[in-house]
């Protein structure tokens, strides 16, 4: 797995996902969906694969997950039935902030 950069886009191997890296530490992880490897979103992804029945709860277009200690931030830019995971860890969907009212 190349290091993830800020704006590198990727995609699953297993179902449609795709994921655009926010914030990254820089260091070298394995980035999975569905508990296959994602691939970078321009090259052809393997045959074969599917989603793993440990890492099935999906991704939803719009939201952000994010690694527990907040090093790793993305962004899911298509919806897919694989989960995120980082080394084998899940992403958590990161909170969204209400916005201010205005009247």
């Amino acid at each position: 797995m190349p290091t993830l950069k800020t704006g590198g886009r990727f995609k699953s191997a297993v179902c449609a996902g795709e994921i655009m890296v926010v914030a990254a530490s820089g260091d070298d992880v394995e980035l999975t969906c569905g508990g296959v490897a994602m691939v970078e979103a321009g090259a052809d992804a393997p045959a074969g694969a599917e989603v793993h029945p440990d890492h099935a709860v999906g991704i939803a277009m719009g939201k952000r997950y994010i690694t527990a200690d907040e090093t790793l931030e993305v962004l899911c830019v298509k919806a897919g039935d694989g989960s995120l995971a980082v080394n084998g860890d899940l992403l958590l969907q990161k909170d969204t902030k209400q916005l201010p009212k205005t009247d």
